[in-house]
């Protein structure tokens, strides 16, 4: 180091670490690490300010996204052009950015990692949303500061009217230290920022009932609550995204994995080739078949499975192998201050609220300076025309200008702001109507003058501005969340605190399609209405069962092999009236062959009540009955609800009180009806009792509960059936052999089904070649018990009744269905 022609010694350690100090510092400060009050990195800031110089506001046409990146470079970030048309395009990618800034017209890039088209190609204008981060710039609401060369003004944060750090998050890596800050939904972060406002001592726990956690652009889901938790309370934290798939049913009877959704910043064609490589290698074995079905609606990569392996195996090697689950470091690092900070969830919205705090008190000043000076001119105005002959006058004797205002500064005590404006008057303000609408202006300036003074002299006042202008924005852009939340593995959660409880609507079809909707898609109708379409079935499905529930209520779902699984109702996906669902079995761990054979609704309440039961039938003729509260926890693995031997299956489930009657018919046409006091309470995995003697090679068909004003229906193989009053059915003893329910001919053919019916419900018969007829059961007449039946469908020689299902009265009809056994 030379100083006055001598060479100073300097320690290199020394020099080494104020320099690298400083290069760090100018890296941290303006170029990587975003400002905690409106979000942005320089670049982003400048983009959004050269855009807005420019004019490319929403209601203009796009102009070319070289123009503004020209503009960037020569006037606030020369650091090269790669680097600003790199910001600019993600900020309009709606698979990058949660709530876009940027809208971008042209080739901006995709998911499967393609990059956009260059810039003298795409075109480009801000969002309506980008106007709320500079809306009242102009009225000195932030500091501007000389450019890089001091030929311009810059301003060093944006007034942005809503949190963006937190709804857009931001990334980036500096030296020595990096920020990862994830989306969130506007909607919640709005909702944050007004509890932090009514109520300033809210505690991050207090925030986190409203903010449920990051919203990605890509949807996905967070498995687990514990590291949101820690991420908001310490700004550290890792979150696990994992993909969206559904199972579906090939023809074939091959089952596929369609994946729908990715976790945040997850390439697609990376993605696929990570799954082939794998099978390829056969380090995940079972995948024949891999393909990209997405198009303009949506996302579709499809997994085709051998027959013998289980989905939910080759889901969990994905999950592991794959970046079909990602993790998401979170690390909530902001300059406060011009100093790089990690905050709490609290803190940053502190930052931001104090940041908004500023922007009204400056724009109110800004608003009563310039009020004043209008009302000041208004009433040198308002004296001018209560004197307006001697004004007049006065202005005709001055021979030059300044003669004319030095005179009426002097006669009529003006300021010269309002001597020159006196002179500026047009003769049309002489008129009563002019005249008239000076006073009123001036009376609305008085009001208004009045208004910001009181909000200046008042913080609660202050407030009460930002609160009632975030909530406006919040009506006006706020949307829905696309990431669900949802219990990582032994994480005690509920859900439930996330869902809004409301009334629902279940369908499930015959084929195994299962769905929710509002219960007020299903509009209420008279009797004998039209009703609404519940769904778009195939044309062999039908929608069986309907019933409307709580949202919050579990459903327990029985199937043939005894075991039992839970699921929420609100895990159920909501769909659209007509849309058909999804296969049950992307819901549930079920394994190879296991048919679904009940669906029982209840409440949480109930669930833990010793007061209900669930009553149980086998094929074999075994009856059971469980206290509900015995099924209170269900594994995500299922649970056996009964122990049956390995040729036996469960044929039916029914909730009751204990106090019921039950019926059972069997194949070869004996019935038995009988207390369910017969039947003591047992354990869950207790065998049960014998319900029926049965003779050799017969079985049960059917299980229901008695009630009033009903009939007992059976349906034959050969399409015959009838209805017989429940009162013809006298009560006996459960074990023994029962008593005719169908007198069982080779003309009729063997039972096949039996239930207790109303008359207003209608009948599905389904034949073994696919044919399926529906009627309504008033139609079929009521007869004695040991008669043939009449005929209720026309077969051919080679097919019979394989199956019978009531089909679900249309809950427009004003009816709740909540039949549960499927035969």
């Amino acid at each position: 180091m030379a100083e006055n022609g001598k060479v100073l010694p300097i320690d290199i350690t020394s020099e080494l670490r104020h320099s690298f100090i400083d290069y760090a510092m100018s890296v941290i400060v303006s170029r990587a690490i975003p400002d905690v009050r409106d979000g942005l990195k320089p670049v982003h800031r400048r983009i959004i300010y050269a855009m807005l110089e420019l004019g490319m506001t929403p209601d203009k046409p796009y102009k070319k996204s070289a123009r503004i990146v020209g503009d960037v470079l020569a006037k606030y970030h020369p650091h090269g052009d790669t680097a600003v048309y790199d910001a600019l395009v993600r900020l309009a990618q709606d698979f990058s950015t949660r709530y876009l800034l940027v809208d971008g017209h042209g080739n901006f890039g995709s998911v499967d990692g393609d990059a956009a088209a260059a810039m003298r190609y795409t075109e480009s204008r801000m969002t309506s949303l980008a106007l709320e981060m500079v809306r009242d710039i102009n009225k000195e609401t932030v500091d501007f500061q000389p450019n890089y060369d001091g030929s311009e003004k810059e301003p060093t944060v944006l007034p942005s009217r809503f949190p963006n750090l937190l709804v857009n998050g931001s990334s980036g890596i500096a030296v020595g230290m990096a920020t990862n800050m994830p989306p969130h939904n506007l909607t919640e972060i709005i909702d944050g920022v007004v509890m932090l406002i009514d109520r300033p001592d809210a505690t991050i726990d207090d925030l986190m009932t409203v903010i449920k956690g990051p919203d990605f652009p890509t949807y996905g889901v967070i498995l687990g609550r514990d590291g949101i938790r820690k991420a908001y309370h310490t700004g550290h934290g890792s979150l696990t995204i994992r993909a969206v798939h559904m199972i579906e049913e090939a023809s074939n009877g091959k089952v596929r994995i369609v994946i729908t959704e990715l976790p945040y910043q997850v390439n697609k064609a990376r993605l696929i080739e990570k799954i082939a490589e794998l099978a390829r290698e056969k380090k995940i074995d079972g995948i024949t078949d891999l393909r990209d079905e997405s198009d303009r609606k949506g996302m579709r990569i499809v997994i085709e499975l051998r027959r013998d392996v289980r989905p939910q195996v080759i889901l969990n090697n994905l999950y592991k192998h794959t970046p079909l689950q990602t993790t998401f470091g979170v690390n909530a690092l902001a300059l406060v201050n011009g100093q790089p900070r990690v905050l709490s969830l609290r803190e940053l919205l502190f930052y931001y609220l104090e940041h908004q705090k500023e922007v009204i008190v400056r724009r109110t000043r800004y608003d009563l300076r310039k009020a004043e000076a209008r009302a000041h001119i208004l009433e040198g105005l308002r004296i001018a025309l209560d004197h307006l002959d001697e004004v007049i006058q006065l202005i005709r004797s001055s021979a030059t200008v300044d003669l004319a205002r030095t005179g009426l500064i002097t006669t009529f005590s003006l300021s010269e702001e309002q001597a020159q404006a006196i002179l500026d008057m047009r003769l049309q303000r002489l008129t009563g109507l002019e005249r008239e609408k000076i006073e009123n202006e001036y009376r609305e300036l008085q009001r208004l003058i009045a208004e910001y003074r009181a909000i200046l002299a008042d913080e609660a006042k202050v407030l009460a501005v930002v609160r009632k202008e975030i909530l406006d924005l919040r009506n006006k852009f706020g949307d829905a969340r696309r990431t669900r939340i949802v219990a990582a593995e032994g994480e005690e959660f509920d859900e439930g605190d996330l869902i809004q409880e409301q009334d629902v609507v279940i369908t499930i079809t015959h084929a195994g399609y299962i769905k929710r909707a509002p219960s007020s898609t299903y509009r209420s109708q008279r009797r004998g209405g039209r009703g609404v379409t519940a769904m778009g079935t195939k044309d062999e499905d039908f929608v069986e069962h309907m019933f409307i529930t709580s949202s919050h209520n579990n459903l327990l779902i029985f199937t043939n092999r005894a075991k039992v699984y839970r699921l929420m109702a609100y895990e159920v996906p909501e769909l659209g009236r007509t849309a058909k669902g999804v296969p049950i079995i992307n819901l549930l761990n079920i394994e190879q062959g296991e048919k679904i054979s009940a669906v029982i609704p209840v409440s949480k309440e109930d669930l833990l009540s010793d007061d209900f039961y669930l009553f149980t039938a086998t094929r074999d003729g075994i009856i059971k009955k469980t206290s509900l509260s015995a099924f209170s926890n269900i594994r995500k693995v299922g649970l056996i609800a009964l122990s049956i031997r390995e040729d036996d299956e469960l044929i039916g489930v029914r909730l009751t009180d204990g106090k019921r009657e039950i019926i059972m018919g069997t194949k070869y046409g004996m019935s038995i009806r009988f207390p369910e006091s017969d039947v003591r309470p047992m354990g869950r995995t207790a065998a049960g009792v014998k319900g029926i003697t049965l003779e050799k090679d017969d079985e049960i068909v059917g299980m229901d509960v008695v009630q009033p004003n009903t009939t007992v229906l059976v349906v034959s193989t050969k399409g015959y059936g009838k209805r017989t009053s429940i009162d013809d059915y006298r009560t006996q003893t459960r074990g023994g052999k029962g008593i005719k329910t169908l007198n069982v001919t080779e003309k009729n053919g063997n039972i096949v089904a039996l239930k207790v019916v109303h008359a207003h419900e209608d009948l599905m018969i389904i034949t073994n070649t696919g044919v399926a007829i529906r009627l309504p059961i008033d139609e079929i007449s009521v007869r004695s018990r040991n008669t043939q039946g009449i005929r209720l469908i026309n077969l051919s020689d080679d097919s019979e009744v394989s199956s019978v299902a009531r089909v679900a009265s249309s809950v427009a009809d004003g009816t709740d269905d909540s039949e549960e056994t499927k035969e």
